[in-house]
Parts: C-alpha cells; structure tokens; sequence
C-alpha cells in the first residue's frame, strides 16, 4: 500500500531551516507532512508547546494546503495511529544522531509496524541543530541563516524576556 501521508516529529525548539528542508524534500515524495511536535519537557524547551507549533505554521504558511502541525504527549505510534499512518520521516546529520534513531526507529516498528525513513538536510544545512541555534540567539550572534524569518523574531523575543 502507498501512503501519501508521513508524520516528521520532533521537539522543533525552534523550528530552523534544517527542519525546513526536511518538510520541503519530504513533500516532494509525500501528499502531506504531519509535523508533530512533542511536549518533551524531558529536553526542557526554551519555548512552549504552542508557541513552537505557532514558529512552525507560520514558517510554513505557503504549504498550509499540505503539511499540519500538531503538538503530542504521547507516544509517536499513538498519535500515527490517530493520523492513520505508519510512514516517519527523521533528520539525521551525524553518525551518532543515526544511532540515536536507529533506536527509536526499531522501537517504533516493534510497537506498531512504523517505517522510518531517514533524511539528511542540505549540505549547506547540515551543521544547524536547535542548540546551536539557541547558543547563537543567546550570545546576540547572527541566527538569520539559520532559522525563518518569524522564527528569528521570537527568539529575540524570547531572549529578552531572559
């Protein structure tokens, strides 16, 4: 059977233009992109949930016909199984971030028979990760490269409310 729907989860804290090539090369083989974003308060995110699913629409306005967000706490084959899909698309960079999936994505097909295909973003993007982003923001450095425009913006916000 052909899926024309995958879900790309993540904790997106931001949204940076690594994510976005992922969305934009992920709708070159898919319909429609869910992009689920996680609660994971585990990791601790600078923003909420709502205003990082907020980052995401607003970077993606112009596939809004496309690609949903949607925020989620709980398991990632609870909210596939609710979007009737069983197809992930996951960005990795380095090896050790493949290792990291490699696990996830098992465990996800031993739960509920989820595919997991992996991605790599751009050459020119490959280096940006939301710490870094967020390392950058926070010492005034220059993040206009690395995120979308009204993504830069809230995080200026953000860190002036810091």
């Amino acid at each position: 059977m052909i899926q024309k729907t995958c879900v790309y989860p993540g904790t997106f804290d931001p949204f940076h233009n690594g994510h976005l090539d992922i969305v934009k090369r992920a709708l070159k083989i898919f319909e429609t992109v869910i992009i689920a974003v996680a609660e994971n308060p585990r990791k601790k995110p600078m923003f909420t949930l709502e205003e990082r699913v907020d980052m995401i629409k607003n970077s993606l306005k112009e596939y809004k016909d496309r690609v949903v967000v949607e925020g989620f706490d709980t398991l990632l084959v609870d909210f596939m199984k609710k979007h009737d899909t069983n197809i992930v698309i996951r960005g990795v960079r380095l090896f050790t971030d493949f290792e990291y999936e490699l696990q996830i994505a098992m465990t996800n097909y031993n739960l509920d028979k989820v595919e997991t295909f992996f991605m790599m973003p751009s050459q020119e993007l490959i280096h940006i990760s939301s710490s870094i982003v967020k390392d950058v923001a926070l010492h005034n450095g220059d993040v206009s490269k690395m995120v979308p425009k009204f993504v830069e913006e809230k995080l200026r916000e953000k860190i002036k409310c810091l």
